[in-house]
Formats: structure tokens, sequence, C-alpha cells
């Protein structure tokens, strides 16, 4: 049997660092997305707070699914964490967007 390297995670997959940083650097230019339409068309009106619940939303999601994530063995559990954490976040940003459930964080 071979040794693990240090920072090394089971099963050969990706340190954690990386995942990490492939998480931020997603969120990153996710969020570019609606900062360059802004700068094209009015029908795009972002505030620092949108950007922000954005940011945590996004991140908030990416790192979840990459804690747990480490902690399943098979690829169709990774999987179906994946789909439910994907599933979770676009419930909230719908509902902070236009109030679908109708909660009181709905948007308007």
């Amino acid at each position: 049997m071979g040794t693990l390297r240090k920072g090394a995670a089971p099963g050969g997959a990706q340190p954690a660092g990386w995942q990490v940083l492939l998480v931020v650097l997603g969120t990153a230019l996710l969020l570019l997305v609606p900062l360059v339409a802004m700068q094209f068309t009015d029908e795009v009106v972002w505030t620092g707070s949108d950007f922000a619940i954005a940011g945590v939303l996004l991140a908030g999601t990416g790192l979840s699914y990459v804690a747990a994530a480490r902690l399943l063995r098979t690829r169709q559990r990774r999987l179906a964490l994946g789909l439910g954490l994907a599933l979770l976040l676009a419930l909230v940003w719908v509902e902070l967007a236009v109030g679908l459930i109708g909660t009181p964080f709905a948007g308007s």
C-alpha cells in the first residue's frame, strides 16, 4: 500500500485547499456575470448587499459540498449531495429574488 502525501486526500482526491480555492474562484467568476451585465443594461440592478448575499450563498453551498463530499466514499452519494445542495441553493435564490414561497425574506 502506498502512503498518503502530506495534505493529500484519501482516494486520490484533490487536497481540500485546492477545492476551496476553486470554490472561491468559481464564486468570483459567477459574480462577474451581473457585474458586467450592469455595465451594458439597466435591467440588471444589483446593490452591494445583493452581491454579498449571492457570494455567501454560492460560496457557502460550494464549501458545504467540499466539506461533506470528503466524508462520502461513493460517486453516487456525492452526486446526490451535489444535486440536493444545488436544489436547496435554487430554492433559496428564487425565494430571495421573487418570493415564490412567501416567506418574510421574499423579494419584490
